[in-house]
């Protein structure tokens, strides 16, 4: 006895697979960064409460610093 004793479920099963992949891999594409600044904040405003501005000097949004960690790979990475 098959698993799949009909080839449409089998191609319904591997489609649904595939679409399952897919999803999974496209759901962590996104733009990396601080959040955007509101309408009509200037950039200023961050260096008046003493802390880094979200933008650089190249007018792109800066990545906030976090800490440095390590996983097992990066052992064998180095």
């Amino acid at each position: 006895m098959s698993l799949f004793p009909d080839r449409r479920h089998f191609r319904l099963a591997l489609i649904g697979a595939l679409a399952a992949s897919l999803a999974l891999g496209l759901a962590a594409c996104g733009r990396k960064g601080p959040l955007d600044p509101p309408p009509g904040a200037t950039p200023a405003a961050g260096k008046a409460a003493g802390t880094e501005p979200a933008i650089g000097p190249n007018g792109l949004p800066r990545a906030p610093k976090g800490p440095n960690k390590h996983i097992p790979l990066d052992n064998l990475l180095n």
